[in-house]
């Protein structure tokens, strides 16, 4: 069956503080049951700073990558960069994330299906959610900015953390859960979505 290759896909979304202390972490779990996806694993924990840094660069490049991107938004904004060099400046965004994402308790949380982690970024929304579509999760419940955050010269605010890639979705995974709190089972609905037939839905 040609679904079969999809069906297993997995991608970790972390619920951020201010998701949590906004008591939006049924609502966003509702979203993703909705279209269809499987939560496979959920906890509830504060991560430390060590964890954060090694989530925000389980990717190599992200640290080049990152700060590239925001020194082209600054000068897109005709501003300054507080640096030219991406690495100083992801610096800077590593230890402002540190202390975001470790001001409270966060909800990981692993969700399986096909083509889980696009489906998953498309419910999520853009990173910024003053920009993001209205029916995406930062769109309908977040007002940040970046002018915002880079004015209080802190992160911004957007609730969710989502895997940006399968590859990255993996290692993300198993940093923050052991293979054996990640639970493989069946779910009645995934007759419906991945079965050719929809045999035995009649008695």
């Amino acid at each position: 069956m040609a679904a079969e290759k999809f069906k297993n896909e997995r991608s970790l979304i972390v619920i951020k503080p201010d998701g949590v202390q906004r008591s939006l972490i049924g609502e966003i779990i509702r979203r993703f049951e909705r279209i269809g996806l499987k939560l496979s694993a959920i906890k509830m924990l504060v991560p430390r700073n060590e964890m954060i840094e090694k989530h925000y660069t389980v990717d190599p490049e992200w640290r080049r990558i990152t700060g590239e991107k925001a020194i082209k938004g600054y000068k897109e904004k005709g501003q300054k960069p507080p640096s030219e060099d991406p690495y100083e400046i992801t610096g800077l965004i590593l230890e402002r994330l540190k202390k975001y994402m470790s001001s409270g308790p966060v909800v990981a949380m692993v969700w399986q299906g096909a083509h889980a982690v696009k489906i998953v970024r498309k419910l999520v929304g853009g990173t910024e959610p003053f920009s993001s579509d209205v029916g995406t999760i930062r769109g309908d419940f977040v007002m940040d900015s970046y002018e915002m955050s880079d004015g209080d010269e802190r992160c911004i605010r957007n609730l969710v953390h989502a895997s940006g890639s399968i590859e990255d979705a993996e290692k993300e995974i198993s940093l923050w859960f052991a293979k054996e709190e990640v639970i493989d089972y069946r779910l009645i609905p995934e007759q419906i979505f991945y079965d050719v037939n929809l045999d035995g839905l009649l008695e």
